[in-house]
């Protein structure tokens, strides 16, 4: 049996803006993935001098974990985004919106430092199978 990820909202919850769950119900999960935090730079060394394109390759980046295990972006369950700085929050959820495709994972967006200065965005998150 491979893990059923249930998107729930419970009633009386404020609305969620931007297309995630409010929770997220794991059932019959054999494997768990910790992802940690995925940054915004290519497997050459380059980083992008934009938003978008940092945003492009951390999703890159967690696909490319989610590979490693056997997983896809299907897999997620829940997902930590942090930006360097919330003007970018609209544009992150376009990007995040666009790549999950309608998948709905439990979501936290926190606004902080990030380890390098020219990171603009770092996401971690958990997977299950």
């Amino acid at each position: 049996m491979s893990a059923v990820i249930r998107p729930l909202t419970g009633d009386g919850s404020p609305p969620a803006e931007g297309e995630y769950a409010q929770a997220a119900e794991v059932s019959g999960a054999t494997r768990w993935l910790y992802l940690s935090g995925q940054i915004p730079v290519a497997p050459d060394g380059s980083l992008a001098p934009d938003f978008t394109g940092q945003c492009e390759q951390v999703w890159d980046n967690v696909e490319t974990q989610l590979k490693a295990a056997g997983m896809t972006l299907d897999n997620l369950v829940k997902v930590t985004t942090f930006l360097s700085d919330r003007r970018h929050a609209l544009e992150n959820r376009e990007v995040r919106i666009r790549r999950l495709g309608g998948r709905q994972t439990a979501l936290t967006v926190i606004v902080t430092g990030i380890f390098d200065e020219a990171w603009l965005v770092e996401i971690e998150a958990v997977a299950a199978a």
